[in-house]
């Protein structure tokens, strides 16, 4: 026993006491053969599960026991894990008084290195676990027949395979959910089951999950021993490896579908790559371009150390260069300009790798802000300098004045009557002659001269380094160029204009200030007859700026009451009774006082006022004829319409409808016309007339005999009555001319069948020459001035007590 590997002992039977042991004994306790030999095998053992078998009955001991327990090592200070046998060497017999002392044969096995074995086997096992769990990649393990064998944790998060399915082995509820968890299913039944088809192949796969998530999927066989065992199922996250590529690919057509040329050099500046573009651009294929140096290809305006520093320079402190540079056709001529933005891409370190160059042609935008500029300065019909132009011109001529005796000239031109033109033959025959007359326009002015138009029929010339005498002989030079005929189409037509002119420094120091003097003294200029020209006079501001005033506060009259309409009565030559009354218009202003008809009227009718003007005082006149119609003696109101009224649309629906709301009797209105408004578009206002007639509305011309009287429309015209002008009366009865013109036209009436009505009647002589010329009514001051509706009606009862 003593050459045995294991540790054996003797054991007493009945007392318990060890007999024996052996070297290896001696080993596993530490202790010697003669301290262990006598002693309780108790001794021996330190577990509760000993000491309980060994104080069993002798016979149960005798059955033996195989296990594992621990023995106490004196040597190694710990107790030491072993497998222990006991057994009788040798059984007593009942009743056989030969056999006293029954043996024990305990043995002892040391599995201390067997259990260290196993405890870093599964440490190992443990780690191996982890890393898989730990692992990127989902792993799915299966065997021969598809059976899973083992997944990791990541496995279980792309499939999103829930708790339940993860405590219960379910292989058919596993595969059941990874195929409801693919965007498309049915396509992918085939990747999803195990590979029977060359079992021993590599497979890699693309799922597409219902969640967006894209997944590889890679299959390899797995080995043992060298024998097939199984396959393993790699399953990898490449959603954002997908959206990378995706966008390197959307870059890359980008790159080349890009209408901007764009290179990409290297950190030395020499090109990688060109798009479509950058070949387009620079006239080549693409093909010789990288290698070459991006200097080559561009003209910076300075050399290439100088331009390169500049570059970098941006580079450190903004991480871009742009500008416009000069683009080096391949075959080395100049090319166009163009607009350079070149980036600037570092690694993480800082270091320069690479930059991206990205180039736009700016030839189309050159001509394009060349023709801004054009259409900015220039007159896009005759081709002529602009008011733009102009201030240029005239500001750097005051400028260059300061501080010497330098003058010059603003001549401010208008075609007379050119709306005729338009009008008549149309704005593009208009627009014609307005380049014929800006032809004839230039060949009177020097080089140093500028001819603008401002607009319309308005042109303006500044005349450098000019005094008044050589001023006045190029207005004269203009004039009598633009008598000669103009011919366009194969008609022949003359053109005559109004110059004003303004002399720098005395008339105005801005370009402004000379305009507008020169524009004053041209309307002066038409004020006196037009085809001529006119210097500037300081008075004459002074006259536009009353009527100026004048204009604004007429404006307001009417809304604050300052205006008033009176009544001048007239009356029947034959039995001296008031039968009607002219209404006019009186404006009695705070600060103006009374202001006179003939100031306000004209300055009404050139604004345009005069249609606000007319339509308050016929809804007046309106309403007092409705008065007076019901009275007594029933008066017939007329009323002065201008020409501008008469053309407005809606005059006719006007008039009816007042007559309407007022209840009027429409002979009881009388509209009083000049002869100026019959004679324009006589067509119209025939039909206009006419309508009016249809209406009942009584008809007068004001004025007869100062304009153009023509006998053709009294024949065709409904008029009622004429009115005699008041300059005709005033020479009655001794001047032979007026009683001429008089009698002629009361004899015209007479003859035509249309009442007489002399106006401005201040004496009885004049009266009674009238009277006797056959004139049947008559107003003036020898009846009464024009009066207030109330002082109307007082007069009209004083008449009736009479």
């Amino acid at each position: 026993m003593q050459e045995l590997q294991q540790a054996v002992w003797l054991v007493d039977g009945r007392s318990l006491e060890i007999l024996f042991a052996n070297v290896a004994a001696v080993q596993l306790t530490g202790r010697s053969a003669e301290e262990m030999v006598g002693r309780p095998v108790l001794e021996l053992v330190s577990s509760p599960e000993d000491e309980i078998f060994w104080s069993r009955p002798l016979p149960e001991i005798s059955m033996g026991i195989c296990s594992c327990t621990e023995v106490w090592s004196a040597r190694r200070k710990r107790s030491v894990e072993v497998e222990r046998r006991v057994q009788a060497v040798y059984a007593a017999a009942e009743g056989d008084e030969g056999c006293e002392h029954p043996l024990l044969l305990l043995s002892m096995q040391d599995r201390s290195e067997q259990e260290s074995s196993r405890q870093e086997y599964e440490v190992l096992l443990g780690e191996l676990r982890a890393t898989l769990d730990s692992a990127a990649d989902g792993l799915l393990v299966c065997d021969l027949q598809g059976a899973i064998r083992a997944f990791n944790q990541r496995f279980a998060q792309l499939w999103s395979l829930p708790a339940p399915m993860l405590a219960r082995r379910d292989d058919a509820a596993v595969f059941a959910h990874m195929r409801q968890q693919l965007a498309d299913p049915a396509a992918c039944d085939e990747q999803l089951v195990a590979r029977t088809d060359g079992p021993m192949q590599e497979a890699v796969d693309i799922l597409r999950l219902g969640n967006g998530v894209i997944l590889e999927q890679r299959s390899v066989p797995q080995l043992a021993h060298g024998r097939l065992a199984g396959r393993v199922y790699s399953f990898r996250d490449i959603s954002r490896q997908a959206e990378v590529q995706a966008s390197l690919r959307l870059a890359a057509q980008v790159f080349e579908s890009s209408l901007d040329a764009i290179f990409i050099a290297d950190e030395h500046h020499l090109i990688l790559r060109v798009n479509r573009g950058c070949e387009q651009l620079l006239g080549a294929p693409r093909a010789p371009l990288p290698g070459s140096a991006v200097t080559a290809l561009l003209d910076a305006g300075m050399d290439e150390e100088a331009f390169l520093a500049q570059v970098a320079q941006r580079w450190r402190r903004e991480g871009f260069w742009e500008g416009e540079v000069i683009l080096r056709k391949a075959v080395g001529a100049s090319g166009p300009p163009i607009h350079l933005s070149w980036v600037v891409l570092r690694d993480e370190g800082g270091t320069v790798v690479q930059s991206i160059g990205f180039m736009r042609d700016l030839t189309q935008q050159r001509a394009a802000q060349r023709r801004i500029e054009e259409l900015a300065f220039t007159d896009v019909l005759t081709g002529l300098p602009n008011r733009l132009r102009l201030h240029e011109r005239v500001q750097e001529a005051i400028d260059a004045a300061q501080g010497s005796d330098a003058q010059f000239a603003l001549l401010f031109l208008d075609l007379d009557r050119f709306k005729i033109v338009n009008d008549s033959l149309g704005h593009p025959f208009g627009d014609r002659v307005l380049k014929l007359v800006a032809q004839r326009l230039l060949r009177c002015l020097r080089q140093s001269d500028m001819l603008c138009r401002l607009g319309g029929d308005e042109f303006v010339v500044h005349l450098a380094n000019s005094d008044a005498q050589m001023a006045e002989s190029v207005a004269r030079r203009v004039l009598e160029e633009m008598l000669q005929p103009f011919q366009l189409d194969e008609m022949s037509f003359s053109i005559q204009g109004s110059i004003g002119i303004a002399m720098h420094p005395q008339d105005g120091r801005s370009l402004d200030d000379l305009i507008k003097h020169a524009d004053t003294a041209m309307y002066r200029t038409k004020e006196r007859g037009r085809g001529s020209y006119g210097f500037y006079q300081p008075q004459m501001n002074s006259n536009l700026l009353a009527r100026m005033k004048m204009e604004h506060a007429m404006r307001q009259a009417l809304g604050q009451g300052h205006m008033a309409v009176h009544y001048q009565p007239q009356v029947d030559m034959a039995s001296g009774r008031i039968v009607g009354a002219e209404a006019l218009l009186r404006w009695n202003d705070p600060q103006l006082g009374v202001v006179s008809p003939a100031a306000f009227i004209p300055l009404a009718e050139e604004s345009g006022y005069i249609v606000t003007l007319g339509a308050w005082v016929m809804e007046q006149a309106a309403r007092e004829a409705a008065y007076w119609q019901d009275s007594e003696t029933p008066l017939v109101i007329s009323v002065n319409v201008s020409a501008l009224e008469f053309r407005q649309p809606g005059f006719l629906h006007r008039v009816a409808r007042l007559i309407e709301h007022h209840g009027l009797r429409p002979r009881q209105l009388e509209l009083e016309l000049t002869e100026s408004v019959l004679l324009q578009d006589a067509q119209d206002k025939e039909e206009m007339l006419a309508a009016l007639a249809r209406m009942g509305i009584s008809l007068s011309i004001d004025d007869f005999g100062t304009g153009y009287s023509s006998l053709a429309y009294l024949k065709n015209l409904p008029i009622h009555r004429l009115k005699v002008d008041k300059s005709f009366v005033d020479g009655l009865p001794g001047e032979d001319g007026e009683r001429a013109i008089v009698q002629a036209i009361i004899k015209m009436g007479q003859a035509l069948g249309l009442e007489v009505v002399a106006e401005g009647v201040e004496d009885k002589v004049q009266r009674e020459a009238l009277s006797a010329m056959g004139c049947m009514f008559y107003q003036g001051y020898l009846c009464s001035p024009a009066l207030p509706k109330q002082q109307l009606r007082d007069l009209m009862l004083q008449d009736r007590l009479h």
